[in-house]
């Protein structure tokens, strides 16, 4: 199998696994279960927020081959995001403006990752502009 397949079918299981990993982070920021509190107690909260949607648009990004689709998509989880912070006031949890913040710099730096990786397979001609 050639380098240009492996990618090909790297970009379409990444396309697969980003709804179960959209469904982890909603879950994620909705749930009161104890070990996802002592997550939040040894690292940072906004860590964690950072670092799930870095993944999401970096995810988001790939598998769109970072063309405008990617954008909206990154639009749409800073949007995601602060619905789900609005909605955890509603389950108890605490609503948190610096959540959305971290939330929205992770969507940011997963998307310009995951933009600049494609523009360089494109650059390196590993992938095709199609």
């Amino acid at each position: 199998m050639n380098l240009r397949r492996l990618l090909h079918r790297l970009r379409q299981l990444d396309a697969i696994m980003i709804w179960p990993a959209l469904a982890v982070v909603v879950f994620g920021e909705l749930t009161h279960l104890p070990l996802l509190q002592s997550l939040d107690i040894k690292l940072w909260d906004k860590a964690l927020h950072f670092t799930a949607y870095f993944g999401l648009a970096v995810m988001a990004t790939v598998a769109v081959r970072a063309d405008r689709r990617a954008l909206w998509w990154s639009l749409g989880l800073v949007a995601m995001g602060g619905a789900l912070e609005i909605v955890q006031g509603m389950t108890g949890r605490d609503c948190d403006i610096y959540d959305e913040f971290a939330n929205a710099l992770g969507v940011a730096a997963g998307f310009a990752v995951g933009w600049a990786g494609v523009a360089l397979l494109k650059a390196l001609k590993i992938l095709g502009d199609d």
